[in-house]
């Protein structure tokens, strides 16, 4: 039987809360943004919302 692995969590640093609140602004859409910052779009949207900006093109 194959082992799990365990799944690792990547703290948002100074940087990447800048970057993603550039892209907010830009309307850069979540999944070109997710391939970016190497981050499931899934963790962008609940960080964006967690700042309080607006993710994505169609908003």
């Amino acid at each position: 039987m194959a082992k799990k692995t365990k799944s690792k969590r990547k703290e948002y640093t100074k940087d990447d809360v800048k970057l993603l609140k550039a892209h907010s602004k830009a309307r850069t859409p979540v999944a070109k943004l997710s391939r970016l910052m190497k981050r499931s779009e899934g963790s962008l949207r609940q960080k964006a919302r967690n700042l309080g900006i607006g993710l994505g093109h169609q908003r």
